[in-house]
């Protein structure tokens, strides 16, 4: 457990670079729990852009969009969508299986997004901000982008021995082909770590969210096997202990309704 506290261990984001086709298919890599977790919370997202913006197409920005999960879901949902990250064979694999043809992916720093002020009515920073040094930089630059009135989802774990024991040991022990420091406990974020910066940054105090994986046979079966079967599902609930979703918007300037 030392180690995962230690300042000199870096997560590993290399592995982002390799994934290719196994983001959408592979059952015996971690990346298949990020595929189940992903079923969970995009309808989760577009339900919450439907309410705040009344069925309105919107200007969203995922940040850290991987294989494209999110940012090709809210495609189909109907919105303007820009997908950000640092691994051109992540956005090689997000560009293939966009159906819509319309996602603009682009490779850029997270922590200093290409884009003007207020550019975007949504920003997401799904299971990313665990990934990088700076978190509050990657948050502030979140905030700056969106435009007032917009919505800032992010997932991220929480840091404690539990989760150290579940998301970090967990996974190393129970699914295959997990390599070393695909996660480090450091980075972990607590909420009022994460609430503190959203405030700093602009943004109002967000809610969270908690999320888990479903028991179930499912779940049992990577006990077993230590394969992640499509059944294998997750499922919110009211402790952030482990993983958390959450969700804030940016304030409208005073007189603007």
């Amino acid at each position: 457990m030392a180690q995962n506290f230690s300042q000199t261990v870096a997560v590993n984001n290399d592995i982002y670079e390799t994934l290719g086709a196994r983001w959408y298919g592979a059952e015996d890599d971690p990346v298949a729990l990020l595929r189940a977790e992903s079923q969970l919370r995009n309808p989760w997202v577009v339900e919450r852009i439907r309410e705040a913006f009344h069925d309105e197409p919107c200007s969203v920005l995922d940040i850290g969009c991987g294989g494209g999960f999110l940012a090709n879901h809210l495609a189909i949902a109907g919105h303007r969508v820009t997908g950000l990250d640092s691994s051109a064979d992540a956005l090689h694999v997000a560009t293939a299986h966009d159906p819509t043809r319309s996602v603009i992916y682009e490779r850029g720093d997270a922590l200093s997004l290409p884009f003007a002020d207020g550019s975007f009515d949504v920003v997401c920073a799904m299971d990313f901000l665990e990934h990088v040094e700076d978190p509050k930089r990657a948050i502030a630059e979140a905030a700056r982008v969106l435009a007032p009135g917009g919505l800032f989802f992010f997932h991220t774990f929480n840091r404690n021995l539990l989760s150290w024991l579940v998301i970090i040991k967990g996974v190393e022990w129970f699914v295959r082909n997990t390599p070393p420091h695909l996660h480090v406990l450091r980075l972990f974020l607590k909420p009022e770590e994460i609430a503190e910066s959203c405030l700093r940054s602009g943004l109002e105090a967000p809610a969270f969210y908690g999320v888990r994986p479903k028991l179930g046979a499912a779940f049992l079966r990577l006990l077993l096997t230590r394969r992640v079967a499509s059944e294998f599902s997750f499922v919110f609930t009211s402790s952030t202990r482990l993983g958390f979703s959450g969700l804030t918007r940016k304030p409208r300037a005073l007189g603007t309704g």
